[in-house]
């Protein structure tokens, strides 16, 4: 199955662009998923439909879907009460009843993760579109599988878990009780399915449909998504220019301005943006939908490499070449730190563990070149192996 997520500028029409990729991909014989999770319905007013947590036939081949935050977030609550319940009664703590909890913020988001991760395990699609939150919240969205799976190695590291028949030996001479074995349990949950929903998004079939207004704040917006996504190392399958404006809008007096700004954009974007025509007015229904002919799903794109050069016999090191298009030299930071490195590029950060071979070398320098931050690597001596 492969996954297209589809995010911009707030204000861009994303979840309408999604609703017609969807839409035209059905229509084109793929059985697909649009997925949703905005707490008003956005998407099925495009579809025309209602949307919901119970999965809705929009049209042959082509199925609808907005789970429910606030029910997925009381059954976790629930599920954790119970599993707490002996820690919960010697603090002396009052249980939440269900009807008394309300989503907090950031539900929604973990709410898609879930559902994203539930529609590719389960194979019933060929298809699977996500209408993501706008482009800042969207790139934080797709940090967080990789950034919490590290929080909880880091926490509850597996490989130092005591010896069930140890603990309480343990919690006595240690003089704290040790850690329950629910916690451990609760834990090793939590990160497969984190690792499930990494797994989706590494996908060679994933890939991500940008949408943006051309425009001056449009190709801002792109730029920044554009290197926050080569951070994560997610391709961008197209990059749909929405709601321009008829050549002939020129001549409709104050229009004329918005017009020459759009051409000025989509010259500047170049081939890669595919335009999607303003209908004058709102897309509503399966005809709307249709009439905004935007591009079909393209080839699955090209996985995004990081590849180390090997420049041993030449320098004496080997580069680590990551792609970021877009970034600044000022903007750029990286620091060392064990097996892993820091890479921050304007606002996005992301710590990646290094490729074995170069955990047992120094870093020797780094630049950026052709929108590639090429990281040079020296072999330490103490640990690279030796030649006679």
């Amino acid at each position: 199955m492969r996954t297209l997520l589809i995010t911009g500028p707030g204000g861009s029409g994303r979840t309408t662009v999604a609703a017609a990729t969807a839409q035209r991909a059905a229509a084109e014989g793929a059985r697909t998923l649009v997925l949703g999770a905005d707490r008003a319905d956005t998407l099925g007013a495009a579809l025309g439909v209602r949307t919901g947590p119970v999965p809705v036939s929009v049209a042959p081949r082509l199925t609808a879907w907005r789970p429910d935050a606030a029910a997925g977030f009381r059954d976790d609550l629930a599920a954790f009460q119970d599993r707490a319940a002996t820690v919960l009664d010697l603090l002396g703590a009052s249980r939440l009843d269900p009807e008394e909890v309300t989503p907090l913020p950031g539900a929604e988001e973990l709410t898609l993760l879930r559902a994203l991760r539930d529609a590719a395990l389960a194979e019933a699609h060929d298809l699977l579109v996500v209408d993501l939150p706008p482009a800042p919240q969207a790139l934080a969205l797709l940090a967080l599988p990789e950034e919490l799976r590290r929080y909880l190695r880091r926490l509850l590291p597996p490989e130092r878990q005591a010896a069930r028949a140890l603990r309480p030996m343990l919690g006595r001479l240690a003089g704290v009780p040790m850690p329950a074995e629910w916690l451990y349990e609760t834990t090793a949950r939590w990160d497969t399915e984190l690792a499930a929903v990494e797994a989706v998004l590494a996908d060679r079939g994933t890939a991500v449909r940008l949408v943006a207004e051309p425009g001056p704040a449009g190709a801002d917006a792109i730029r920044d998504a554009r290197l926050g996504l080569a951070l994560r190392a997610l391709p961008v399958e197209s990059l749909v220019a929405n709601r321009v404006l008829p050549e002939d809008a020129a001549d409709a007096g104050r229009l004329g301005r918005l017009v020459t700004q759009q051409r000025k954009a989509l010259e500047e974007w170049g081939a890669p943006a595919r335009p999607v025509a303003h209908l004058g007015h709102d897309p509503r229904g399966a005809d709307d939908l249709a009439a905004l002919a935007v591009p079909a799903v393209g080839p699955a794109a090209a996985p995004v490499e990081w590849p180390v050069a090997d420049r041993l016999a030449q320098d004496g090191v080997l580069v680590w070449r990551l792609p970021l298009p877009g970034a600044v030299r000022d903007e750029l930071d990286l620091v060392r730190r064990g097996d892993e490195l820091v890479v921050t590029a304007g606002p996005f950060r992301r710590i990646v563990a290094l490729p074995s071979v170069l955990r047992r070398c120094t870093v020797d320098g780094a630049a950026l070149r052709d929108g590639a931050l090429c990281v040079r690597f020296a072999p330490d001596p103490a640990l690279w192996p030796r030649t006679r």
